[in-house]
């Protein structure tokens, strides 16, 4: 455990290159951090879980109003990084990226869907995750912290899709999350619409707006088969 600040200087985040090959490590702040020196901060791999319901709804989490970048915007189900340094190990080699299998990035949103929402990890194996493609996007947090904002996002993100066969058991963790919400399609549309004066994490939007209706469409499918031809692919959105 520990407060915000404190996981900010010790956790080890994975820098990487616009191809996502691993460059070297650095605490969370230091990726985070916008300044003259790194205007766009440390490019650094992250993972982003949609976790649906058995019917098929979608949980939100709304971020904590403590977050140090982008608090209490509205979001996906789970977003956070693989950290180095872990048990189990959540650097994955260019050949787990390759195959899908990608067991450091399932191990990472294993370990944050426990610390986030009180998921128990018994309830969620790494084979239950299927991974569907990388998105590279950039966002400044000046929602929060004004034009000249100190502080966002730089990632190479990976889309883990999750569909538990029962309902799961939540207890949302309140230093990290301030409301979790199960919704369709439908509902989802309605509150990222531009008068529910709603706010949306700038990396669910994209997915969301681009990707999001296509793979829940079926997601039977998605879930056995994942996206074959985006495995490969790192759609750079910046």
């Amino acid at each position: 455990s520990g407060s915000q600040a404190d996981f900010m200087l010790r956790d080890e985040c994975l820098i990487v290159d616009d191809s996502d090959a691993l460059m070297r490590t650095s605490n969370k702040a230091d990726c985070h951090r916008f300044n003259a020196a790194q205007p766009r901060g440390l490019l650094h791999r992250a993972f982003s879980v949609f976790l649906f319901s058995p019917d098929g709804r979608l949980l939100l989490q709304q971020r904590a109003a403590a977050k140090v970048t982008f608090p209490s915007v509205w979001t996906n189900t789970c977003c956070s990084h693989p950290l180095a340094g872990q048990q189990p190990d959540e650097v994955d080699a260019p050949e787990h990226i390759a195959d899908g299998s990608v067991p450091g990035i399932k191990a990472a949103a294993i370990r944050k869907l426990e610390h986030e929402l009180g998921i128990a990890p018994s309830q969620l194996p790494p084979s239950a995750f299927t991974f569907l493609t990388r998105l590279h996007y950039c966002a400044a947090d000046t929602d929060t912290h004004g034009p000249n904002a100190e502080w966002g996002e730089h990632e190479i993100d990976y889309v883990l899709f999750v569909r538990p066969s029962a309902l799961l058991e939540l207890a949302p963790n309140p230093e990290e999350v301030d409301a979790v919400r199960y919704v369709t399609l439908r509902e989802l549309r309605t509150m990222m619409a531009a008068d529910s004066g709603l706010r949306w994490s700038p990396w669910f939007r994209i997915l969301a707006d681009r990707f999001l209706a296509a793979w829940w469409a079926d997601l039977d499918a998605t879930l056995r088969d994942g996206t074959p031809a985006d495995r490969a692919t790192i759609h750079h959105i910046l």
